[in-house]
């Protein structure tokens, strides 16, 4: 999973970046995207590493994408929404903290005209492609071939546009399955999910109130929220783990902003972790909510999948609760799944195959 980081000047874009990955922003000669990788923190994870005591520990890992800020030169803002089709997630990093030494770049601080400025640079850029695309279309217009095809393309395409202009994201413009496939190859943004990051003050960590503010005055966009205060988060980070979680609670935070940032984005895109464990290795795997055993043996190998028999599944719950997988199995928990298996958060799973 890629996550964009997107935002005007001063908003802390930077400082998240360090926090979420560990590492300084360096941009690497003309290209303005820093690319940085950050583990996924899950203590079912590290208890079944405790458990199993394997060779190897594959955790799952997010990548950051750092983007150029929208109001620096007009290639810089060109790369920026460019690098957005490459991304899984859009984060608009929305500057809510107020602080003299750091400047403004719109001279005041203001939350809704940052995200009503950065809202309509996504949507201009994927109405610039639809108006393209009917350019297009118009011209091939008389051709004979697919005509029905681009016919039906083009009217899509028309809904889409009025959808944008009435101040709509393509996420919740609903699509049947005929329609998904004609905008497949696509690359729309606003069609990705789209978590607005408040990078908020220290006395009020969670700005619930503002929060609320900007949901009403945003009703019409699928916006995932959070808040986050970047300066908190990185004093936090310098703690020792267990003063961290201690000072995170007194917070009312509970977590940190990676771990709560993480999670949204799972939730945003429907994602679910399910594992392989053992001596040699225990891994994380990222799978689609709602995906079969066959679909969950393929994201670890096309093989698996081709040839797929069965799924041996442990619930986590069940492994933590009787000590061993040994006993789960005594306890009759160890269960055996077949094709329609809808693999669930958490599942321990072993697949049988043969090709």
């Amino acid at each position: 999973m890629r996550i964009g980081l997107l935002g005007l000047p001063m908003a802390g874009k930077k400082t998240l970046f360090r926090l979420l990955t560990g590492k300084e922003p360096k941009r690497d000669g003309s290209n303005g995207n820093v690319l940085g990788l950050a583990r996924v923190r899950d203590i079912r994870f590290d208890r079944l590493v405790e458990i199993y005591k394997p060779r190897k520990t594959t955790p799952a890992h997010i990548e950051f994408s750092l983007l150029p800020g929208l109001n620096g030169e007009v290639s810089r803002k060109e790369e920026a929404l460019r690098d957005l089709e490459r991304v899984d997630v859009i984060c608009l990093i929305i500057r809510a903290f107020h602080d003299d030494t750091v400047f403004h770049i719109g001279g005041e601080i203001s939350p809704r005209q940052d995200i009503l400025q950065l809202s309509e640079e996504l949507a201009l850029k994927d109405l610039l492609l639809i108006e393209k695309r009917l350019e297009r279309l118009q011209k091939e217009k008389n051709r004979k071939t697919n005509g029905q095809e681009k016919l039906l393309e083009g009217e899509l395409l028309t809904r889409m546009r009025l959808h944008l202009e009435a101040g709509h994201f393509l996420g919740d413009f609903s699509l049947t399955e005929a329609e998904e496939k004609i905008i497949r190859g696509y690359p729309f943004v606003t069609r990705k999910p789209t978590v607005v990051v408040l990078n908020t003050t220290e006395t009020n960590p969670l700005a619930e109130d503002l929060m609320d503010a900007l949901k009403k005055a945003f009703p019409e966009k699928p916006f995932h929220w959070i808040a986050v205060s970047a300066k908190i988060e990185e004093e936090v980070s310098q703690l020792d783990p267990r003063e961290r979680l201690v000072f995170l609670e007194e917070l009312g935070l509970g977590e940190s902003a990676l771990d709560r940032l993480t999670l949204l984005c799972y939730n945003a895109l429907g994602l679910i972790s399910f594992f392989t464990v053992g001596q040699d290795e225990v891994r994380t795997w990222t799978l689609r909510r709602g995906s079969r055993a066959p679909q969950a043996s393929r994201v670890i190998h096309s093989d698996l999948e081709r040839g797929f028999i069965r799924a041996e599944v442990m619930k986590y719950g069940d492994l933590i609760d009787l000590g061993n997988e040994q006993r789960v199995k005594e306890a009759g928990r160890y269960l055996q799944k077949g094709r329609d298996y809808v693999v669930e958060d958490g599942d321990i799973i072993s697949f049988l195959f043969h090709v």
